[in-house]
């Protein structure tokens, strides 16, 4: 019987929750440098006493560096358009060639749906 209750729903996969109301705790990277030389950060929450030693994934251990400088922001990439990418593809020259290839076509009344008329 329990079975039925939870078709169509993956156990763990969903929360039903949502994030409305909830505030975030505020979030700092700290730095450590383990004994082989890698650098590492480690996202805490702000108030927290970090630790003086973490494990790095070397399994050395690593000791603590300080805070991380806040990342640089990407510049955002423009927007592009279906003009734009098709543009990239073809000329506007052979564009004109195409419309007027088309509009020939409709004027001889042969479209018809599902028909590819370019050869």
């Amino acid at each position: 019987m329990a079975d039925r209750a939870l078709r169509g729903m993956q156990i763990g996969a969903k929360s039903l929750e949502t994030e409305d109301g909830i505030v975030f705790a505020d979030r700092s990277q700290k730095r450590y440098q383990c004994e082989n030389g890698h650098i590492f950060a480690v996202t805490m929450a702000a108030e927290a006493e970090p630790p003086a030693n973490w494990e790095c994934r070397c399994g050395a251990t690593a000791e603590y560096l300080g805070e991380a400088e806040p990342e640089e922001t990407k510049p955002a990439k423009p927007v592009r358009t279906h003009w734009d990418m098709l543009l990239e593809r073809r000329s506007e020259e052979e564009l004109e060639i195409l419309l007027e290839e088309q509009l020939e076509v409709l004027r001889r009344g042969e479209l018809r749906d599902g028909v590819a008329y370019r050869r």
